[in-house]
């Protein structure tokens, strides 16, 4: 397992780092496909334990809607991706006054519809304003780079040196000290950055942001675990040899990238 979560890595980083170079219609393309693979895991692992099939009519129009965040986020029209949100949420509710007479639970199918598109498809799309921005390439690296660290960092001292655990209910593997290893990861991952690709910035500042951005890496992780833990599923796929589905490999990337967009956006570009 640990060996072929390296070869897979290795395999698939140059694909990635030359979409994310390459931007435009290419990096969006991968968005979306990533946004529609993990919304099929993601329904896969809500519906487990219910007789609801993954390829319903309504889980049809939340990868439709997903794709057409993607889609707005790349043509850089916020009011049209709020638009489709707006729009999904009206036909989930339309689903549940419509099914729920037939089907008690359709309020609980609808809300994980639209919990699903908040929960990936926004975040994902975030990703592409973040690189259709100024320094957008360099951004997407690093939010990527420092995101992978922490994991790695957390995983490692984990193992060697973890005793006491972080939240046993949900991940009984976790601990306390692997969640510091992956945090100091994050922030010496992105002071490095720091130092050679953005100097002007603040130290007060990017300090924060590493740290906030392990915070909520962390936390996404274990948010999906708690999904897996729910329906009692160890991976969200296996598209991905060594590390399960993208759904597992993009958990803290979900979480984090809306922290990386408000400092981008917000904070170091004032």
């Amino acid at each position: 397992m640990h060996l072929k979560r390296w070869i897979t890595s290795v395999i698939a980083l140059p694909f990635l780092v030359f979409l994310i170079y390459r931007g435009g219609l290419f990096f969006g393309l991968l968005i979306a496909a990533a946004t529609l693979v993990a919304l099929w895991e993601y329904f896969r692992i809500v519906f487990a334990k219910e007789d609801f099939p993954v390829h319903a009519v309504s889980n049809w129009i939340t990868y439709v809607a997903g794709v057409a965040v993607a889609c707005s986020a790349l043509a850089g029209n916020l009011i049209l991706m709020v638009c489709f949100l707006a729009t999904h949420f009206v036909l989930a509710g339309f689903g549940t006054v419509r099914n729920y007479q037939a089907n008690p639970v359709a309020a609980g199918v609808a809300a994980r519809q639209v919990l699903g598109l908040i929960y990936i498809a926004v975040p994902l799309a975030l990703l592409i304003l973040i690189r259709n921005g100024h320094s957008g390439q360099l951004w997407i690296y690093t939010i990527l780079a420092i995101i992978f660290c922490g994991d790695i960092g957390a995983y490692y001292v984990g193992s060697y040196f973890g005793r006491r655990k972080l939240c046993p209910a949900v991940s009984p593997g976790k601990t306390k000290e692997g969640a510091l290893g992956g945090l100091t990861a994050n922030v010496l991952a992105g002071a490095i950055i720091k130092v050679f690709f953005f100097p002007a910035l603040s130290w007060a500042g990017c300090l924060v942001f590493f740290v906030l951005l392990g915070v909520a890496g962390q936390i996404g992780d274990l948010f999906e675990s708690v999904l897996k833990r729910a329906a009692e599923i160890k991976d969200s796929g296996t598209i991905l040899p060594g590390h399960g589905g993208i759904l597992d490999r993009i958990d803290a990337l979900l979480f984090a990238s809306p922290v990386a967009y408000f400092f981008i956006a917000f904070v170091f570009s004032c």
